[in-house]
Protein backbone atom coordinates (compact mmCIF):
# COMPACT_ATOMS: atom_id res chain seq x y z
CA UNK A 1 0.00 0.00 0.00
CA UNK A 2 1.37 3.42 -1.21
CA UNK A 3 1.01 5.53 1.60
CA UNK A 4 -0.46 9.69 0.89
CA UNK A 5 1.56 12.85 1.41
CA UNK A 6 -0.15 14.95 3.22
CA UNK A 7 -1.76 17.30 1.73
CA UNK A 8 -2.09 14.74 -1.52
CA UNK A 9 -4.67 14.56 -3.72
CA UNK A 10 -7.67 12.88 -1.76
CA UNK A 11 -7.91 10.50 -4.86
CA UNK A 12 -4.70 9.31 -4.82
CA UNK A 13 -2.14 7.22 -5.93
CA UNK A 14 -2.20 4.67 -3.04
CA UNK A 15 -4.71 2.65 -4.47
CA UNK A 16 -3.20 2.56 -8.27
CA UNK A 17 -4.76 3.22 -10.99
CA UNK A 18 -7.79 1.12 -10.08
CA UNK A 19 -8.65 3.90 -7.98
CA UNK A 20 -9.66 6.01 -11.04
CA UNK A 21 -11.73 3.46 -12.62
CA UNK A 22 -13.24 2.30 -9.38
CA UNK A 23 -14.63 6.00 -8.94
CA UNK A 24 -16.56 5.57 -12.15
CA UNK A 25 -18.33 2.53 -10.66
CA UNK A 26 -19.06 4.97 -7.57
CA UNK A 27 -20.92 7.26 -10.05
CA UNK A 28 -23.25 4.56 -10.44
CA UNK A 29 -23.90 3.45 -7.18
CA UNK A 30 -24.23 6.97 -5.67
CA UNK A 31 -27.30 7.69 -7.89
CA UNK A 32 -30.07 8.70 -5.17
CA UNK A 33 -32.99 6.29 -4.48
CA UNK A 34 -36.53 7.13 -4.24
CA UNK A 35 -36.28 7.16 -0.39
CA UNK A 36 -32.92 9.92 -0.35
CA UNK A 37 -33.28 11.95 -3.71
CA UNK A 38 -35.49 14.96 -1.62
CA UNK A 39 -32.00 15.25 1.04
CA UNK A 40 -29.66 18.07 -0.31
CA UNK A 41 -26.83 15.41 0.63
CA UNK A 42 -28.47 13.13 -1.71
CA UNK A 43 -28.85 16.11 -4.82
CA UNK A 44 -25.42 16.69 -4.11
CA UNK A 45 -23.96 13.39 -4.66
CA UNK A 46 -25.96 12.98 -7.76
CA UNK A 47 -24.49 15.89 -9.28
CA UNK A 48 -21.02 14.84 -8.71
CA UNK A 49 -22.18 11.70 -9.82
CA UNK A 50 -22.85 12.73 -13.05
CA UNK A 51 -19.67 15.15 -13.46
CA UNK A 52 -18.17 11.41 -12.64
CA UNK A 53 -19.81 9.56 -15.38
CA UNK A 54 -19.36 12.29 -18.09
CA UNK A 55 -15.35 11.88 -17.70
CA UNK A 56 -15.97 8.60 -19.35
CA UNK A 57 -16.83 8.25 -23.28
CA UNK A 58 -15.82 6.77 -26.04
CA UNK A 59 -12.87 8.40 -28.17
CA UNK A 60 -11.58 8.01 -31.79
CA UNK A 61 -8.55 5.92 -31.73
CA UNK A 62 -6.99 9.14 -33.40
CA UNK A 63 -7.72 11.79 -30.88
CA UNK A 64 -5.38 9.95 -28.95
CA UNK A 65 -1.83 10.06 -28.50
CA UNK A 66 0.67 8.80 -26.13
CA UNK A 67 1.38 10.83 -23.49
CA UNK A 68 4.85 12.61 -22.83
CA UNK A 69 5.03 11.42 -19.30
CA UNK A 70 4.59 7.85 -20.15
CA UNK A 71 8.01 5.76 -19.04
CA UNK A 72 7.74 2.53 -20.59
CA UNK A 73 9.20 2.52 -24.13
CA UNK A 74 9.46 -0.91 -25.25
CA UNK A 75 6.53 -2.74 -26.10
CA UNK A 76 6.81 -6.32 -26.99
CA UNK A 77 5.80 -7.41 -30.44
CA UNK A 78 3.92 -10.90 -29.20
CA UNK A 79 2.36 -8.84 -27.07
CA UNK A 80 0.62 -6.23 -29.15
CA UNK A 81 -0.09 -9.42 -31.20
CA UNK A 82 -1.96 -10.98 -28.84
CA UNK A 83 -3.82 -8.29 -26.91
CA UNK A 84 -4.82 -7.13 -30.57
CA UNK A 85 -7.12 -10.53 -31.13
CA UNK A 86 -8.48 -10.16 -27.90
CA UNK A 87 -10.00 -6.70 -28.80
CA UNK A 88 -10.77 -7.97 -32.19
CA UNK A 89 -12.86 -10.51 -30.25
CA UNK A 90 -13.94 -9.12 -26.86
CA UNK A 91 -13.60 -5.28 -27.44
CA UNK A 92 -11.91 -3.32 -25.19
CA UNK A 93 -13.33 -4.05 -21.25
CA UNK A 94 -10.99 -1.68 -19.71
CA UNK A 95 -11.27 2.35 -20.17
CA UNK A 96 -7.34 3.88 -21.26
CA UNK A 97 -6.95 7.15 -18.53
CA UNK A 98 -6.25 10.17 -20.70
CA UNK A 99 -6.03 13.75 -19.92
CA UNK A 100 -7.01 16.81 -22.59
CA UNK A 101 -3.59 17.87 -24.68
CA UNK A 102 -2.12 21.14 -23.51
CA UNK A 103 -1.54 22.28 -26.70
CA UNK A 104 -3.59 20.70 -29.33
CA UNK A 105 -7.82 21.49 -28.74
CA UNK A 106 -9.74 18.21 -28.69
CA UNK A 107 -7.05 15.85 -28.65
CA UNK A 108 -5.59 13.48 -25.44
CA UNK A 109 -2.44 11.97 -24.26
CA UNK A 110 -2.33 8.70 -22.50
CA UNK A 111 -1.64 8.57 -19.09
CA UNK A 112 -2.22 4.95 -18.81
CA UNK A 113 -3.14 2.09 -21.14
CA UNK A 114 -0.71 2.56 -24.02
CA UNK A 115 -0.29 -0.60 -24.94
CA UNK A 116 -4.32 -1.21 -25.35
CA UNK A 117 -3.95 1.72 -27.84
CA UNK A 118 -1.28 0.72 -29.76
CA UNK A 119 -2.95 -3.05 -29.93
CA UNK A 120 -6.40 -1.43 -30.78
CA UNK A 121 -5.13 0.10 -33.82
CA UNK A 122 -3.99 -3.19 -35.00
CA UNK A 123 -7.29 -4.83 -34.63
CA UNK A 124 -8.79 -1.78 -36.15
CA UNK A 125 -10.85 -0.48 -33.55
CA UNK A 126 -12.19 2.75 -34.45
CA UNK A 127 -13.34 4.26 -30.91
CA UNK A 128 -12.08 2.75 -27.40
CA UNK A 129 -13.59 3.39 -23.96
CA UNK A 130 -11.61 6.20 -22.03
CA UNK A 131 -11.45 8.34 -19.01
CA UNK A 132 -10.89 11.72 -18.88
CA UNK A 133 -8.90 13.48 -16.06
CA UNK A 134 -7.42 16.83 -15.61
CA UNK A 135 -3.68 15.87 -14.25
CA UNK A 136 -0.74 18.10 -14.03
CA UNK A 137 2.82 16.92 -15.52
CA UNK A 138 3.77 15.27 -11.91
CA UNK A 139 0.12 13.51 -10.94
CA UNK A 140 0.62 12.05 -14.97
CA UNK A 141 3.97 10.54 -14.27
CA UNK A 142 3.26 9.22 -10.95
CA UNK A 143 -0.04 7.34 -12.07
CA UNK A 144 1.83 6.26 -15.46
CA UNK A 145 4.64 4.83 -13.13
CA UNK A 146 2.51 3.47 -10.73
CA UNK A 147 0.35 1.32 -13.01
CA UNK A 148 3.08 0.06 -15.38
CA UNK A 149 5.09 -0.86 -11.93
CA UNK A 150 2.02 -2.73 -10.80
CA UNK A 151 1.49 -4.79 -14.22
CA UNK A 152 5.23 -5.28 -13.76
CA UNK A 153 5.47 -4.18 -17.55
CA UNK A 154 9.01 -1.79 -17.33
CA UNK A 155 12.41 -2.76 -17.91
CA UNK A 156 14.65 -1.93 -15.35
CA UNK A 157 16.06 1.03 -17.04
CA UNK A 158 12.53 2.26 -18.01
CA UNK A 159 11.90 1.92 -14.31
CA UNK A 160 15.04 3.53 -12.94
CA UNK A 161 14.49 6.45 -15.56
CA UNK A 162 10.77 7.13 -14.29
CA UNK A 163 12.18 7.53 -10.46
CA UNK A 164 15.08 9.94 -11.67
CA UNK A 165 12.23 12.15 -13.83
CA UNK A 166 10.48 12.59 -10.84
CA UNK A 167 12.91 13.23 -8.59
CA UNK A 168 14.77 15.80 -10.78
CA UNK A 169 11.44 17.19 -12.45
CA UNK A 170 9.82 17.59 -9.47
CA UNK A 171 11.66 18.18 -6.20
CA UNK A 172 11.33 14.18 -4.88
CA UNK A 173 13.84 13.26 -2.46
CA UNK A 174 14.69 9.64 -2.36
CA UNK A 175 12.83 9.35 0.93
CA UNK A 176 9.80 10.94 -0.29
CA UNK A 177 9.42 9.26 -3.55
CA UNK A 178 9.62 5.90 -1.75
CA UNK A 179 7.08 6.91 1.00
CA UNK A 180 4.85 8.32 -2.54
CA UNK A 181 5.32 4.88 -4.18
CA UNK A 182 5.62 2.24 -1.19
CA UNK A 183 9.10 1.37 -2.24
CA UNK A 184 12.33 1.48 0.23
CA UNK A 185 14.63 3.71 -0.15
CA UNK A 186 17.08 1.63 -1.06
CA UNK A 187 15.29 0.23 -3.73
CA UNK A 188 15.04 3.42 -5.49
CA UNK A 189 18.65 4.55 -4.98
CA UNK A 190 19.96 1.28 -6.21
CA UNK A 191 17.49 1.38 -9.53
CA UNK A 192 18.67 4.96 -10.08
CA UNK A 193 22.43 3.93 -9.90
CA UNK A 194 21.84 1.54 -12.65
CA UNK A 195 21.41 5.00 -15.22
CA UNK A 196 25.32 5.31 -14.64
CA UNK A 197 25.81 2.32 -17.11
CA UNK A 198 27.39 2.91 -20.58
CA UNK A 199 25.56 2.64 -23.14
CA UNK A 200 26.13 -1.55 -23.71
CA UNK A 201 25.21 -2.78 -20.52
CA UNK A 202 21.81 -0.19 -20.35
CA UNK A 203 20.92 -1.83 -23.69
CA UNK A 204 21.32 -5.19 -22.68
CA UNK A 205 19.45 -4.61 -19.72
CA UNK A 206 16.68 -3.61 -21.47
CA UNK A 207 16.57 -6.41 -23.52
CA UNK A 208 16.88 -8.50 -20.49
CA UNK A 209 20.32 -10.26 -21.74
CA UNK A 210 21.42 -8.75 -17.70
CA UNK A 211 19.54 -8.78 -14.94
CA UNK A 212 19.57 -5.95 -11.94
CA UNK A 213 21.67 -8.11 -9.98
CA UNK A 214 24.45 -8.42 -13.03
CA UNK A 215 23.92 -4.29 -13.86
CA UNK A 216 24.82 -4.13 -9.70
CA UNK A 217 27.48 -5.49 -10.12
CA UNK A 218 28.49 -3.36 -13.28
CA UNK A 219 27.69 -0.15 -11.41
CA UNK A 220 30.89 -0.73 -9.04
CA UNK A 221 33.32 -2.33 -11.38
CA UNK A 222 36.10 -0.17 -12.57
CA UNK A 223 35.62 -1.38 -16.54
CA UNK A 224 31.80 -2.01 -17.08
CA UNK A 225 32.06 -1.99 -20.60
CA UNK A 226 34.49 -4.45 -20.80
CA UNK A 227 32.90 -6.57 -17.93
CA UNK A 228 29.36 -6.62 -19.35
CA UNK A 229 30.66 -8.09 -22.87
CA UNK A 230 32.55 -11.26 -21.50
CA UNK A 231 29.28 -11.72 -18.94
CA UNK A 232 27.14 -11.34 -22.01
CA UNK A 233 29.46 -13.37 -24.37
CA UNK A 234 29.89 -16.17 -21.23
CA UNK A 235 26.35 -16.31 -19.98
CA UNK A 236 27.47 -15.79 -16.64
CA UNK A 237 25.19 -15.38 -13.82
CA UNK A 238 24.99 -13.05 -11.25
CA UNK A 239 27.65 -14.50 -8.30
CA UNK A 240 29.96 -15.41 -11.48
CA UNK A 241 30.05 -11.94 -12.53
CA UNK A 242 31.01 -10.95 -9.05
CA UNK A 243 33.58 -13.10 -8.75
CA UNK A 244 34.71 -11.92 -12.39
CA UNK A 245 34.82 -8.76 -10.88
CA UNK A 246 36.86 -9.48 -8.25
CA UNK A 247 39.28 -10.53 -10.56
CA UNK A 248 38.89 -14.27 -10.05
CA UNK A 249 38.71 -17.06 -12.60
CA UNK A 250 35.39 -18.34 -14.06
CA UNK A 251 34.40 -21.08 -16.02
CA UNK A 252 32.54 -19.89 -19.01
CA UNK A 253 28.82 -21.58 -18.94
CA UNK A 254 27.89 -20.87 -22.89
CA UNK A 255 24.14 -21.14 -21.48
CA UNK A 256 22.62 -17.80 -22.41
CA UNK A 257 22.92 -16.40 -26.34
CA UNK A 258 22.68 -12.85 -25.80
CA UNK A 259 20.10 -11.01 -27.69
CA UNK A 260 21.85 -7.87 -28.05
CA UNK A 261 24.49 -7.94 -30.92
CA UNK A 262 27.71 -6.83 -29.65
CA UNK A 263 29.44 -5.82 -33.01
CA UNK A 264 26.77 -3.01 -33.42
CA UNK A 265 26.89 0.71 -32.15
CA UNK A 266 24.67 1.18 -29.19
CA UNK A 267 23.11 4.69 -30.37
CA UNK A 268 22.15 2.29 -33.82
CA UNK A 269 20.17 0.19 -31.36
CA UNK A 270 18.95 2.65 -29.39
CA UNK A 271 17.40 3.93 -32.30
CA UNK A 272 15.84 0.67 -33.36
CA UNK A 273 14.24 0.38 -30.34
CA UNK A 274 12.78 3.43 -30.69
CA UNK A 275 11.42 3.11 -33.99
CA UNK A 276 10.43 -0.47 -32.89
CA UNK A 277 8.02 1.41 -30.08
CA UNK A 278 6.58 4.18 -31.98
CA UNK A 279 5.81 1.98 -35.46
CA UNK A 280 5.33 -1.77 -33.35
CA UNK A 281 7.06 -3.61 -36.00
CA UNK A 282 10.85 -5.23 -35.71
CA UNK A 283 13.12 -3.02 -36.81
CA UNK A 284 16.47 -3.65 -38.41
CA UNK A 285 18.78 -0.82 -38.91
CA UNK A 286 22.49 -1.83 -41.08
CA UNK A 287 24.63 0.81 -40.98
CA UNK A 288 28.14 0.36 -42.79
CA UNK A 289 31.54 1.94 -41.73
CA UNK A 290 30.44 4.82 -44.77
CA UNK A 291 27.41 5.60 -43.27
CA UNK A 292 25.18 4.28 -45.63
CA UNK A 293 23.20 1.12 -45.22
CA UNK A 294 19.57 0.29 -44.98
CA UNK A 295 16.70 0.16 -42.92
CA UNK A 296 14.84 -3.10 -42.58
CA UNK A 297 11.14 -3.26 -41.38
CA UNK A 298 9.79 -6.34 -40.92
CA UNK A 299 6.23 -7.09 -40.74
CA UNK A 300 4.05 -10.15 -40.57
CA UNK A 301 1.03 -10.18 -42.33
CA UNK A 302 -0.70 -7.70 -44.92
CA UNK A 303 -2.96 -6.32 -42.22
CA UNK A 304 0.50 -4.88 -40.48
CA UNK A 305 2.09 -3.76 -44.09
CA UNK A 306 -1.31 -1.51 -45.29
CA UNK A 307 -0.81 0.12 -41.96
CA UNK A 308 3.10 0.50 -42.31
CA UNK A 309 2.39 2.23 -45.76
CA UNK A 310 -0.70 4.12 -44.52
CA UNK A 311 1.63 5.51 -42.21
CA UNK A 312 4.63 6.35 -44.47
CA UNK A 313 2.52 8.30 -46.87
CA UNK A 314 1.38 10.46 -43.76
CA UNK A 315 4.83 11.42 -43.18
Amino acid sequence: MIKKLKGSNPRGLGRGLNALFEDEEVAHAAAPTAETAASPAANAAANESSAEAKSRRMLAVEMLQPGTMQPRVEFKEEELESLSLSLKTHGMLQPILVRPHPVQKGRFEIIAGERRWRAAQRAQLHEVPVIIRNLSDVEALEIALIENLQRADLNPVEEAQGYKNLMESHGYTQEKLAERLGKSRSHIANMVRLLTLPPLPLEALKMGDLTPGHARVLVAAKHPERLAIEILENGLNVRQAEALARGEKVKSTKGIKSKLPLGKDTNILSLEREIEGYLGLDVNIQNKPDNSGALIITYKNLEQLDKLLKFLMKV
